[in-house]
């Protein structure tokens, strides 16, 4: 089976696909001034855009993982995550607390998704 690269950089690649599986990089927001609503916002428009440049889409989304910089902003995340996500078609998920690689990201998200 073959392995096809998207947005391939010196440490990552931005989606892999091998097979019909799909392997997103986890995404964080490129206006980190945003609150964490806006933030996810822009990740989400993100994953959309590489889940279409893999030949997928949210409806086939299989697993999820969340990194929150502060719990207390999980209402606030899911309020934009259960308006973008695809009725019927919710994935496995994670969510959880982290230190992220900056100080202004507020939440990443990494997907897995079929095509």
């Amino acid at each position: 089976m073959t392995i096809k690269r998207i947005k391939v950089g010196a440490r990552m690649s931005q989606a892999v696909i091998h097979g019909d599986t799909v392997y997103l990089a986890g995404q964080v927001a490129d206006n980190a001034k945003d609150d964490v609503a806006g933030q996810t916002k822009q990740i989400l428009s993100k994953i959309e855009g590489l889940l279409a440049e893999a030949g997928s889409d949210k409806s086939k989304l299989l697993s999820a993982t969340i990194w929150l910089t502060d719990m207390r902003s999980f209402d606030d995340m899911n309020k934009v995550w259960d308006g973008w996500v695809s009725p019927g078609n919710t994935p496995g998920r994670a969510c959880v607390e982290a230190k992220l690689a900056r100080a202004d990201l507020l939440v990443e998200i990494g997907i897995i998704a079929a095509r």
